[in-house]
């Protein structure tokens, strides 16, 4: 029992703590908070900013919730910023719901609400920007939150967040929530050199435990045995051994055609009946595809899963139709409102940045109130909304990332199955990987393991940021600003190691040229001419190689429609006519028609040697190569006439005499004393060894030079550009630099020089639209139905000046080293154009093969940049830019809720 001292001392402790920020704000909180939440709040009440590194789900934003009450008790501003608009509406209604709406604001750029309120929230480039304008209503900031501040690592628009932080004033104390990442230590030690006093939390717990299973068929196995020490469960490497060593008839080592345990993968809707079986709704399936996911509600809805209640699905209908109150009837036709109610209705839906964003909120929404209970989802539902589940559900482990299919990572997979797990719901999350053909558990073992992943920078000077930086500090002291980036404070202490990696390279050449020596001889001489002759000889062996292909593509410069020759490899192995030998000024490319009718262009790379032909048939002028009644006909002809593959024969490549500089090489290679030596060839294998050793400090020698001072070179070439085009000179931003800082675009210098060069004079709102249009747009997969068509008169030579003028910047970065500007993109344009003029949205997305989701998005992005241009053009494009954006911000695009896509 403590004595009447200790207890006072106890009771004394326990008054002051209740006086505390922390204790109050705490007291409001259904759960008791974590240790690490409480050593975060502590450290921020205590004057310190703070590095929050923690799991999916574990309460980082209860830190930044905090900062938010420490600004408002202290009459100070907080910013509560966040790397995509959906988050931010999210956390805007959170904080309203807590704090009330007049002490709340918005801006996302589509909207503004209570901008001056003592609380905003906002995404990270609408604080980038501001911060550069020196916007008044920063006066008086206090705190920033960043969530998800990990974002910076993101390749496109990573960099706002180093901007930030960068140029916050030191008044102001950062709040940085962090997914768990390897290097958090390395991030808080440059947070702590450009920010001042940082704490670094970091926690590893989740306070819902997460399990880890595959499916198979129907039943749900448990991934390891031992889930402290990870033991991968046998009874699944016996599957997967089975699945790999069996063929169709199950008999061992036969692989041709699908292994028979195709049929363990279990189809969408008997996932979801499983798992409603073992009480592990609601549930997020991630497919790593829009189709998909809208193939996978309407599999279920055949397969007849109802998981709602009547009483649910009356609360479901009622809140879709208020959604749907103010959608006239002819769109919510074509935006497919009757097959997504009915999804709702039975508490299944998909969730992807193609359904109209209004729709999209009603699934988060109805989610979370359990109203939905199987969710379909593209992993941009893991980047922050708050959508928990009981079970998270992997189908592949394989996703397509713009380029390629790929395998996802483990951060992705850590982000994905980091929703399983409701806290304060569920005392167990649980994430399942679908059994697919051919899957390694060790794969799924090995993904779920690793729970962490290195943060990297992605940070770069772009022109926009150039022209600010300039204006605001001069040239020199931006450079110095920008050397103080985590980009280059990564690339600097990568330096640190590698200099040690050469000093001890250095130092084991020596050794291993002082243990090498021949007695013989000066080995390191006589491996020289070996080298050398080596050398020599592969050299020769390119110019034969060059030789021959500059035969071949002389060849396939004579060649003339209706000449018939033999592609002797490749795809298109066999007899081809040619219909057209190609276009002079890009090499020979011949167009061919080959004998299985097939129409291809060739290239050298089809050829073993010159070509020549085995004769000619007749082509007629108004031949069509894309009707396959004619490529028939055409194939007949060959074979009418008896042309054969076999009857072609390649010349032989002239024979070359021997080469002066080799025989003088091989000579003084046989006179050298070490030539004799009985150990010679194991003195030439550690020879090579060193060689390569060489090579490897040589190109680490590279790396140390190259990654020193790199942002301020990249600074550097981005400011001769701009000196070169007349928007800076020298310290000095000139007018057209100044309308460049107000452009905050991928494409900034490239829509500057439009204004400049007045391309959108005398345009119609409608035609502005069309041609902004081109400098937002990306296209998400190659077009493969040719060039897009497009609006007709003055709009069409705007574009075509815009894409000259796009090649001469291209040309001028090139000439500096420098690679900012993607190529813009037509694919929207005449959608844009045919919109602002007031089309029905049916007859707009039948066109445009485009999502409900995906229109609008791009609208909203064109009417970002058109407000841009508009505040900083001349008066009347100025004009015609507003008159764009009202012809835009029509119909579904008005629609849309502060959720804003």
């Amino acid at each position: 029992m403590s004595s009447p001292a200790e207890r006072y001392a106890a009771a004394r402790l326990r008054a002051v703590s209740e006086r505390t920020a922390l204790h109050r704000f705490a007291e409001d909180y259904p759960f008791g908070l974590d240790e690490f939440q409480v050593h975060a709040c502590r450290a921020l009440e205590a004057g310190s900013g703070v590095l929050v590194a923690a799991p999916t789900g574990a309460g980082k934003t209860v830190v930044g919730e905090f900062a938010v009450s420490l600004a408002l008790a202290a009459g100070r501003k907080c910013f509560y910023t966040t790397p995509i608009k959906a988050l931010s509406n999210q956390k805007y209604a959170d904080l309203t719901a807590r704090h009330g709406r007049d002490a709340v604001g918005l801006l996302t750029g589509d909207n503004t609400i209570n901008g001056e309120a003592p609380v905003v929230v906002m995404t990270t480039e609408v604080l980038r920007n501001m911060l550069y304008a020196g916007s008044a209503t920063l006066r008086g900031l206090g705190f920033v939150v960043m969530d998800e501040v990990h974002y910076l690592a993101d390749p496109f628009r990573g960099a706002a967040w180093e901007e930030v932080i960068i140029h916050l004033p030191e008044s102001v104390t950062l709040v940085s929530l962090s997914a768990t990442v390897s290097n958090a230590e390395e991030f808080g030690d440059w947070l702590q050199t450009v920010r001042g006093s940082t704490e670094v939390i970091v926690s590893e717990h989740r306070p819902v435990p997460l399990w880890q299973h595959v499916m198979v068929r129907d039943q749900i196995v448990d991934l390891f045995v031992d889930d402290a020490q990870q033991q991968l469960n046998p009874e699944l490497v016996r599957l997967a051994r089975h699945s790999f060593d069996d063929g169709p008839s199950g008999r061992r080592g036969r692989r041709p055609g699908p292994p028979r345990p195709r049929g363990m993968v279990p189809s969408r809707a008997e996932v979801v009946l499983r798992l409603d079986r073992a009480a592990l709704l609601p549930a997020i399936t991630f497919i790593f595809s829009r189709a998909g996911c809208d193939a996978a509600v309407e599999q279920c809805l055949r397969a007849g899963l109802r998981l709602n209640t009547d009483d649910e699905r009356d609360a479901v209908r009622r809140l879709a139709e208020i959604t749907a109150a103010s959608i006239p009837e002819s769109d919510l036709a074509v935006l497919g409102y009757r097959g997504w109610l009915e999804g709702l209705e039975r508490g299944i839906a998909a969730h992807h940045a193609g359904m109209l964003p209004a729709f999209r909120e009603v699934v988060e929404d109805l989610f979370v109130r359990g109203l939905v209970k199987a969710v379909f989802a593209t992993e941009t539902l893991a980047l922050g909304i708050n959508m928990p589940a009981r079970a998270v559900v992997l189908e592949k482990l394989v996703k397509f990332n713009g380029e390629t299919h790929a395998d996802i990572t483990p951060g992705e997979f850590t982000q994905l199955t980091g929703r399983a797990g409701r806290r304060g719901i569920d005392v167990e999350g649980h994430a399942v990987v679908l059994w697919q053909p051919g899957l390694d558990p060790r794969t799924v073992a090995g993904l779920a393991s690793a729970r962490t992943f290195p943060l990297r920078s992605s940070f770069r000077p772009s022109y926009n940021m150039a022209v600010n930086l300039v204006g605001q500090l001069g040239r020199d002291r931006a450079r110095a600003l920008l050397e103080t980036s985590f980009a280059q404070f990564q690339a600097d202490r990568s330096v640190v190691g590698l200099a040690a990696q050469i000093r001890k390279q250095d130092d084991l050449l020596a050794r291993q040229i002082a243990a090498d020596a021949c007695d013989r001889g000066d080995f390191s001489e006589y491996f020289a001419l070996r080298a050398a002759l080596s050398e020599r000889e592969n050299e020769l062996a390119r110019q034969r190689s060059r030789d021959g292909r500059a035969r071949i593509a002389s060849s396939l410069d004579k060649l003339r429609r209706g000449d018939v020759i033999v592609v002797p490899r490749g795809r298109f192995a066999g007899i081809a006519v040619v219909l057209d030998p190609g276009p002079a000024d890009e090499g020979p490319r011949p167009t061919v028609v080959t004998a299985d009718r097939q129409y291809r262009r060739l290239s050298e790379a089809d050829f073993a040697g010159p070509v020549e032909p085995l004769g000619r048939v007749r082509i007629a002028g108004s031949f069509n190569p894309r009707s396959p009644q004619a490529r028939r006909d055409l194939a007949s002809t060959l074979q009418h006439k008896g042309f054969r593959a076999d009857s072609s024969r390649p010349r032989k490549a002239p024979a070359g005499g021997d080469d002066p500089e080799v025989s003088r090489l091989r000579r003084e290679l046989r006179a050298h004393p070490c030539h004799s030596c009985p150990d010679r060839e194991e003195h030439a294998r550690r020879a090579h060894g060193r060689q390569q050793l060489c090579r490897d400090t040589e190109k680490l020698r590279v790396q140390v030079q190259n990654r020193t001072g790199t942002i301020a070179r990249t600074f550097d070439r981005v400011c001769a550009v701009l000196d070169a085009r007349g928007y800076l000179d020298g310290d000095r931003v000139t007018d057209q630099g100044r309308r460049l800082s107000r452009l905050w675009t991928e494409l900034d210098l490239l829509t500057a020089e439009c204004l400049r060069r007045r391309v959108w004079q005398d345009l119609t709102p409608a035609e502005l639209a069309g041609c902004v249009s081109m400098l937002v747009y990306e296209s998400r997969r190659a077009d493969d139905d040719g060039p897009p068509r497009l609006p007709e008169g003055r709009v069409r030579e705007a574009l075509t000046e815009m894409t000259r003028l796009w090649g001469e910047l291209d040309r001028v970065e090139k000439d500096h080293r420098v690679s900012f500007l993607r190529e813009p993109d037509l694919g929207f344009v005449s959608v844009a154009y045919r919109w602002a003029n007031g089309r029905a949205l049916d007859a707009v997305l039948r066109d445009a093969d485009l999502s409900a989701g995906d229109f609008v998005r791009w609208c909203k992005q064109l009417i970002d940049l058109l407000g841009q241009i508009a505040a900083a053009a001349e008066q009347e494009t100025a004009a015609i830019a507003q008159a764009a954006i009202a012809a835009v911000r029509r119909g579904v695009v008005a629609y849309s809720s502060v959720s804003g896509g």
